[in-house]
């Protein structure tokens, strides 16, 4: 049987190879890992979340960036685009890059099929490294369900989950509301086999 040696990259590697790749790739202590493309849910979903906290943050001291901006995770070694991130007062660049920041203060992921596990666990214990770091939100792009976590002190946070039409998330750490209307904006979830299956997902999720 032969074993085929994994190669280990260095960050540097990576942001050179980065740089002329097309597509996108996140780095994970030595690994390089293509991101699989977004589905239409999950553009919307991200676009519309980013265009109404933009709008929202145009005159306040917050920064907003979408899926091109890369974070830089120093302690987990990972290179990585969250779908949408909040800085709070000026960016921290990496190395004096411009396109790497270092100091996020809210990060939004939307879920997929093949990333919800790694959004939900790895890559969000990776994001509480991050000394600003301060509250997180996991969207489902297949029903109407947001998980937010915020923190409340050292090693604590707190979840609040949001599963109906006429409900709105607040922010705890920024100044911003959004319903989940705005939020699943145009977005178009698949039909259900079963009806029994259906009826468990208009619920409580």
């Amino acid at each position: 049987m032969q074993i085929t040696k994994q190669r280990y990259y260095t960050p540097e590697e990576y942001l050179e190879l980065e740089e002329a790749a097309d597509y996108k790739s996140e780095y994970i202590d030595g690994q390089i890992i293509p991101m699989a493309g977004g589905t239409i849910n999950h553009n919307r979903i991200a676009g519309n979340f980013y265009a109404v906290l933009n709008f929202a943050f145009r005159q306040q001291e917050y920064e907003v960036f979408n899926s091109d901006m890369r974070l830089w995770i120093h302690q987990k070694r990972i290179y990585t685009y969250p779908d949408v991130t909040v800085i709070a007062g000026e960016p921290e660049f990496f190395n004096n890059r411009t396109d790497i920041i270092t100091n996020p203060q809210l990060i939004v992921e939307v879920l997929s099929k093949s990333t919800k596990n790694y959004d939900s666990e790895d890559k969000f214990q990776a994001y509480r490294s991050i000394s600003t770091f301060q509250e997180y939100l996991l969207i489902d792009q297949t029903r109407i369900h947001v998980d937010q976590f915020s923190k409340t002190g050292k090693k604590q946070w707190t979840l609040r989950e949001y599963d109906e039409e006429d409900e709105a998330i607040a922010l705890v750490t920024v100044p911003f509301e959004i319903s989940l209307q705005d939020l699943y904006k145009k977005v178009k979830f698949e039909p259900v086999e079963s009806e029994g299956e259906s009826a468990d997902v208009e619920g409580l999720g």
